[in-house]
């Protein structure tokens, strides 16, 4: 290292600027991270990296200069603790005549501070003196209207993180005051109101009102001790989108972690509402959901808010349906505007129909006593006359409804206001719309609430354990004959299914271990002795139920492995070890069917190498297979290679009805992947009508639950009468995330097809695409070519998880 020390010492004073940018980049890299001076074989001090660096920062080279600070922001990765010294010489950085040493000089500006918050430094040409932290705020606050855009989003974006500075800085970058030579500046309006008042020349009334103004040395004015003032207002009102961009995010930061810092935020946020760029308007909208619990929306404000419902981008009007979901509104004028405007988006966007009656939902639930005098005017109920039943067909009328029951539910005084027809109303939606409508203690009726009581812990939920109990009792089935055994299994799925129905939050857990039951129930069904005793091969009735055992087995270990989110490595053992049996089960049907040896050998030995590499894959995890399938495999693997394949059937066949019944452990969080599409609806008896050979679009619009890397797995299926099917990709950008574990797919298929005769339906579903080798741990035993030429890595299909929709089309014969 020595040897290497002199050659950069060396070369540091080299002419080229290149040659020192690299010497500065080697001492980044591998300088000492010792805070202690050794010294070198002559004797001689060696200097500390951070100040041999330090010294570069005044290079002539604005090159050397940036390679210069980048180092010793990479000394500060390396976990070496800067200087507080740097923070001065890194100050005057920002004033370089370079957009790259400034950018570089804020990052360095931004590390010092987070590592010295407290320290007291001098205010320059001033007696006082400032925590470290606020001056680095007021610099940074400083570089936002910087010459470079560059240099201002980068400023920007850090001021968002600096969490420690004091209220009243933070409160300074959103005032509006105007500087002009460290004096605040009048407005247009106040030098004309003055004007007015005073008259037009002197009134003679005011003392030296009309005396020249004292002389102010611009040069000797430092506009960076402006500070912190205006930095947002200067940040959000940028020519560049990057910069208002930049500035939504870090006042999102602050406010987040500071509540009286929101409400003063708020109405610059709502300004942002009308940026001319899409994308600064939905970053301003996510902005404000994210900080709603600390802020109330003033009338003025909801006004201004509402005012984006008219938004042609179907985007931004669901981002602003989530964020009214959280809103806190301040009176009841407030509500009955935004029902009027909702409304109003309802009629001209009638797309928008699930995600506003979602909104109603909350908008009513966060806020029920406003919502209460309101209800006679919405519900048109009079007090003597009797009013016509609305309609329950109406979107709009099922809106208000959706509102009003969800405020009634913390409201109980509500129900009095509501006329004989509104509950028959909400007797329909509740079962039509359970997940919008809750459940009222409404006069004559019960309240049905499925939640625990509180003296219940939820680790004592008799769901969870009634669900415990029933894979205990089926684990230990081990010694019973087969037809208990299928008994037990059918109950206990049934059981299971039954269980995720009712409790949403276990649908999850109880839906995979149901699944995994019926695999061993259809092994144990195709295993039966009966089918087997005979010398002679199979007749098709026996072989074709095995094989679609076998078949079906294949198919919900996919389901099991790739269907699930939080599967983990325990699990994945489990389903390959399933998988492996339903091979062996495949090869025997094969070979007890098929006529001739020649077919069995290649079939034997593909089967054979599928246990070796399982046996590498999940090498870690054999010892937990005891007793196993492929544990007795295992064991006879050299007998099996220089058998015949009647003898490796023979020992198939015979590992397969003495194998254990595996535990399935079950995962913390596990969750089914699923889908909704949400249009087509496949409502509509009327066609969609085009010219035979051109294309119509079709809009799709589906909500994705627990699915995992949507961009490449979700894919848009259509299948036509005739029985072709095609296949869709849809764009990454036709996906949105709203939400953890959600997403949302809005794109267009393209149908096209020969003319028909008469309409028909086509099938539009979801399917979800995997590759099998995607869940495989990586061995060391296993090279990476090797593993791709294996067979049961090269395995792709595709899984459907939604409700198929079926839409009319109609394909007319071209005029002549």
């Amino acid at each position: 290292m020595m040897p290497l020390t002199s050659c950069r010492m060396k070369h540091l004073t080299d002419t080229s600027h290149g040659v020192r940018n690299k010497c500065l980049q080697l001492l980044g890299n591998l300088g000492s991270l010792e805070k202690s001076v050794t010294k070198d074989a002559e004797g001689l001090a060696v200097r500390d990296v951070q100040k041999i660096i330090g010294d570069y920062f005044s290079d002539q080279d604005p090159r050397v200069r940036t390679a210069a600070i980048k180092a010793m922001l990479q000394l500060h990765e390396r976990g070496l603790k800067l200087y507080q010294t740097i923070y001065s010489q890194a100050c005057k950085l920002l004033s370089d005549d370079y957009e790259q040493v400034r950018s570089a000089a804020v990052q360095l500006i931004w590390v010092v501070s987070q590592l010295y918050p407290e320290s007291i430094v001098p205010i320059p040409s001033s007696n006082e003196e400032i925590r470290l932290v606020d001056d680095a705020f007021g610099k940074i606050c400083h570089m936002v209207s910087d010459g470079s855009w560059v240099v201002r989003v980068q400023a920007a974006k850090l001021l968002g993180s600096m969490e420690q500075v004091s209220s009243h800085f933070l409160e300074q970058t959103l005032d509006k005051k105007l500087m002009s030579d460290l004096r605040r500046k009048r407005t247009a309006h106040e030098r004309a109101k003055e004007l007015y008042t005073s008259g037009e020349f002197s009134s003679g009334r005011k003392w030296g009102d009309d005396a020249p103004k004292e002389e102010v040395d611009t040069g000797a004015v430092n506009l960076i001790e402006s500070g912190a003032c205006g930095a947002f207002v200067h940040g959000l009102e940028d020519e560049m989108y990057e910069v208002r961009i930049a500035a939504v995010e870090a006042l999102c930061m602050l406010a987040q972690s500071s509540p009286s810092f929101a409400e003063k935020c708020l109405d610059f946020l709502v300004d942002m509402f009308n940026d001319e760029i899409e994308e600064v308007r939905l970053q301003s909208i996510h902005t404000m959901r994210k900080i709603s619990n600390n802020i109330t929306l003033r009338e003025d404000q909801l006004d201004t808010v509402l005012a984006v419902l008219e938004d042609s981008s179907r985007d931004i009007r669901e981002a602003l349906h989530e964020l009214l979901c959280c809103t806190n509104v301040s009176t009841k004028e407030g509500i009955h505007l935004a029902l009027v405007e909702l409304l109003k988006n309802l009629t001209k966007y009638p797309t928008d129909r699930d995600s506003i009656w979602k909104c109603l939902k909350f908008l009513g639930s966060r806020h029920p006593t406003l919502v209460l005098p309101l209800v006679p005017e919405l519900l048109s109920t009079h007090p003597f006359f009797d009013t016509a039943e609305p309609d329950m067909d109406d979107p709009a009328y099922i809106a208000v409804l959706v509102l009003i029951f969800n405020a009634a539910k913390t409201c109980p005084t509500m129900p009095a206001l509501f006329s004989d027809h509104t509950f028959r109303h909400y007797a329909y939606l509740r079962d039509s719309l359970s997940h919008l409508v809750p459940a009222l203690r409404l006069p004559g009726r019960k309240l049905v609430s499925s939640a625990l009581s509180p003296n219940i812990m939820p680790h004592e939920d008799p769901s969870h354990q009634f669900l415990q109990q029933s894979l205990e009792r089926v684990y230990s089935l081990q010694h019973l004959d087969p037809q208990g055994t299928q008994e037990l299994l059918e109950f206990t799925i049934r059981d299971l299914q039954r269980l995720g129905e009712l409790q949403s939050e276990l649908a999850g857990v109880a839906d995979f271990s149901a699944t995994y039951l019926r695999c061993q129930l259809l092994l144990i069904k195709a295993l039966q002795e009966k089918l087997w005793n005979v010398a002679a091969p199979l007749y098709v009735k026996q072989s074709d139920l095995a094989s679609a055992a076998a078949k079906q087995i294949m198919e919900e270990t996919y389901k099991m492995e790739f269907m699930y989110s939080g599967v983990e490595n325990k699990q994945v053992v489990i389903i390959h070890h399933m998988r492996l049996q339903a091979k062996a089960l495949q090869l025997i049907v094969t070979a007890r069917t098929a006529r001739g040896v020649d077919p069995l050998f290649g079939m034997c030995e593909k089967f054979l190498q599928e246990v070796d590499f399982f046996q590498r894959c999940f090498i870690a995890d054999l010892p937990h297979l005891q007793d196993s399938f492929v544990d007795k495999l295992l064991d006879l693997m050299p007998r099996l290679m220089t058998s015949k394949p009647a003898e490796v059937v023979k020992i198939l066949h015979t590992m397969l009805r003495q194998s254990t019944f595996l535990h399935l452990p079950l995962p913390e969080q596990i969750h089914k992947a699923s889908a909704t599409i949400i249009e087509p609806a496949g409502e509509s008896d009327n066609p969609l009508r085009f010219t035979s050979g051109l294309v119509v679009a079709l809009d799709v619009d589906a909500t994705l639950e627990h699915v995992q890397d949507p961009q490449s797995t979700v894919k848009v299926q259509v299948s036509y009468p005739d029985g072709q099917a095609q296949m869709i990709h849809p764009k990454p950008a036709d996906f949105r995330n709203p939400g953890p574990g959600r997403h949302r797919l809005i794109t267009q298929v393209y149908l096209s097809h020969t003319a028909w005769t008469e309409p028909c339906q086509v099938e539009v579903r979801l399917l979800l695409a995997y590759n099998s080798s995607s869940r495989i741990p990586k061995s060391p035993w296993i090279e990476g070519g090797e593993m791709s030429s294996q067979v049961e890595t090269s395995i792709e299909g595709t899984i459907p998880f939604s409700k198929s929709v079926k839409v009319y089309i109609m394909p007319k014969p071209a005029r002549r």
